[in-house]
């Protein structure tokens, strides 16, 4: 009797056995927010081939399948982030130059490029990330004192914002500009008859194309370098903004060796050989890389004050900012890009800049449509001029911490009428349903924590303005959540592959130390990444 019964539990066994499916993975006693259309919360998943096989509760899915298990202790997963606005190579290669963030003094960065210079001996002096809006004097500096220290070596400082820069003399000569140039789209800045070293916008280019271009070795190891910082903050996908066709079969080789295990969605800048190069292949997408579209830069930036503007600035009458090329060319490219179905997303912060492509998108889209063109940006708004996205299906692509790291002197620059159009993320929202979210890194810090507490808060990691920066454009905790997943996948024709964790997906997902949608608001900002999950590959682990 006692044989029969054990023979009876034996061959239950093996009968529950074969009864199981085979997955990868098994991920159980979690809290899996799947951001679905309901914005539904599951407590277990399985994976296989690197996709969500099934969801459900812990029970149902550890009884279904067996495979590898991860047991989440209770812990919140959120589908992997997706930046919708950063730039991603060009964050990776300045992680090798002198990094000038959060410096509050000139006196200051003349300080780091000292040690920097010691420890590179070499070639140009690249730095990047300066904001004169953070130093006592408010003032664009001038070189002579970086002609001082460096009389023999080029040199050239890029502004946090990428929009302005300062280059000593020996950068200046070695491009052979003069007192007094011109460019369109830019300023070299000359006071007394004297160049200060001063570049905005274009006029950058004209010393930059001077700098040597960067080996293979280095292009792999900026694409590299970017990759592990996103991974260690929860990153799975980012929108690569403006970059050169040539970098494509540099991205293409690291991740068919699966090196770059990242996925990309890749918009090629405003350059006709870039042009040439997308009409001629066609549209290129693979599971990790999508390049679709095109950058264009409308105008500069409201920190420099090269965003245009539809009136003077409000604290610097004598100039109303710039576009960056002629009206006509923005009409031109438009119908180009139109004429071969690739999506175009522009550059636009100051509200004559949005407007003027707000109604070139009008001319070319003709009304309501799903060809998902964007406005990068879109910071400074008209009233008037907000229907426009809704009438067009123009979507928003904006970055939450831009308000919070502007909202010190936006109003200085604008103007207490004009400010109220700026950054008015729940406007915009408004108009279609859906907008993007990013970081815009390595402008802005690349933690999209950053990005879901000043979307929904609206204030400084110091709890500053006491009641948030105008909050009554503030998103809401799952808006927010949209904005960083789903959204940014619809942003890039994505969102039936990724941005929620929906069976046939892929299992890109996060695991955090905290929930975000019940979280105190104080310590959004806080919350860390435990782990991040790509093809269902664990590719960082805190």
């Amino acid at each position: 009797m006692a044989r029969n019964i054990l023979w009876l539990i034996i061959s239950v066994f093996l009968f529950s056995c074969k009864s199981q499916k085979e997955a990868d993975l098994i991920v159980h006693n979690a809290l899996v927010y799947t951001v679905d259309e309901q914005f539904s919360t599951v407590e277990a998943f399985a994976v296989k081939g690197g996709k969500i096989l099934e969801l459900g509760t812990s029970e149902d899915i550890l009884k279904k399948y067996q495979g590898e298990k991860i047991d989440a202790e209770g812990k919140t997963i959120f589908p992997g982030f997706i930046d919708g606005h950063a730039h991603f190579y060009g964050y990776g290669k300045g992680l090798q130059d002198a990094d000038l963030v959060g410096t509050k003094s000139w006196e200051e960065i003349l300080e780091k490029l000292k040690t920097f210079s010691v420890e590179n001996k070499e070639g140009w002096i690249i730095g990047r990330g300066w904001d004169q809006n953070d130093w006592a004097l408010k003032e664009f500096p001038n070189n002579q004192k970086l002609n001082d220290l460096f009389p023999n070596r080029p040199v050239i400082l890029t502004r946090v914002d990428g929009h302005a820069a300062i280059a000593n003399s020996f950068a200046l000569n070695l491009a052979r500009l003069k007192p007094g140039q011109q460019i369109v789209g830019g300023e070299i800045e000359t006071i007394n008859g004297k160049l200060t070293g001063i570049l905005v916008d274009n006029a950058e280019g004209l010393v930059f194309s001077k700098v040597p271009p960067p080996s293979a070795k280095q292009l792999s190891e900026s694409l590299l370098d970017a990759q592990k910082n996103c991974f260690a903050v929860g990153l799975t996908t980012v929108a690569d903004c403006g970059i050169s066709h040539e970098l494509i079969p540099v991205i293409t080789d690291l991740q068919k060796s699966d090196q770059l295990k990242m996925r990309i969605y890749a918009m090629l800048s405003d350059q006709e050989a870039n042009y040439d190069y997308l009409f001629r292949t066609g549209a290129i997408k693979t599971d990790r890389l999508n390049v679709r579209s095109f950058k264009v830069y409308m105008d500069g930036a409201l920190g420099s004050r090269g965003a245009s503007l539809l009136q003077p600035y409000s604290d610097k009458p004598s100039t109303s900012g710039f576009l960056l090329s002629d009206k006509k060319h923005f009409e031109e490219v438009a119908i180009k890009i139109a004429a071969k179905g690739f999506q175009m997303n522009t550059h636009a912060i100051g509200d004559s800049a949005n407007r003027e492509i707000l109604q070139v998108y009008e001319r070319v889209l003709k009304g309501k449509n799903d060809a998902r063109w964007r406005i990068e940006h879109a910071q400074v708004v008209n009233k008037a001029d907000f229907k426009l996205f809704g009438n067009n299906n123009v979507i928003p692509s904006v970055q939450s911490t831009h308000a919070t790291s502007d909202m010190y002197w936006a109003a200085d620059r604008l103007g207490p009428e004009r400010v109220i159009g700026a950054y008015a993320f729940k406007q915009l929202l408004d108009q279609n349903g859906w907008l993007i979210l990013g970081t815009d890194f390595p402008v802005e810090d690349i933690n999209p924590m950053l990005t879901f507490y000043a979307a929904v808060v609206r204030k400084d990691t110091k709890s500053y303005p006491e009641k948030g920066y105008q909050i009554e454009n503030a998103l809401s905790r799952e808006e927010a959540i949209r904005g960083m997943t789903i959204w940014a996948a619809k942003g890039n024709f994505e969102e039936k592959e990724k941005g929620s964790l929906e069976a046939g997906k892929f299992a890109d997902f996060v695991i955090l130390d905290q929930d975000l949608m019940k979280a105190d608001a104080a310590s959004l900002f806080k919350a860390k990444v435990l782990k991040t999950y790509l093809n269902g590959e664990n590719v960082y682990s805190k």
